[in-house]
């Protein structure tokens, strides 16, 4: 019986839960705005404790035109109340809601 218990410790300390992100950030495009270099092409990405991660769950042109010079995320960094977890490498958004 111990063995049973040590071993369903064991596994439940093992499954590490997702941490679910509440918080005003800052998104844009990923390559032009925030320096990351892979994979190529404008992809809307979000900036949390300085570290830039691609957004999936939003489309960066959910928002309008991308390569508009005053409010496009190719040409300006905005900032946004974002629902969410980190999970490999990418930010897995249940919402975004930009602040105007």
């Amino acid at each position: 019986m111990k063995k049973i218990l040590l071993l369903c410790f064991l596994i439940l300390a093992s499954c590490k839960a997702k941490k679910e992100i509440h918080q005003v950030a800052e998104i844009s495009c990923g390559q032009c705005q925030f320096e990351i270099s892979e994979p190529m092409g404008c992809d809307l990405a979000i900036r949390l404790d300085g570290q830039a991660y691609f957004i999936d769950g939003v489309n960066i042109d959910d928002f309008g035109d991308a390569h508009d010079l005053n409010t496009g995320f190719c040409n300006v960094i905005r900032k946004a109340n974002v629902d969410g977890v980190l999970e490999n490498g990418r930010f897995k958004a249940s919402t975004v809601k930009l602040i105007e």
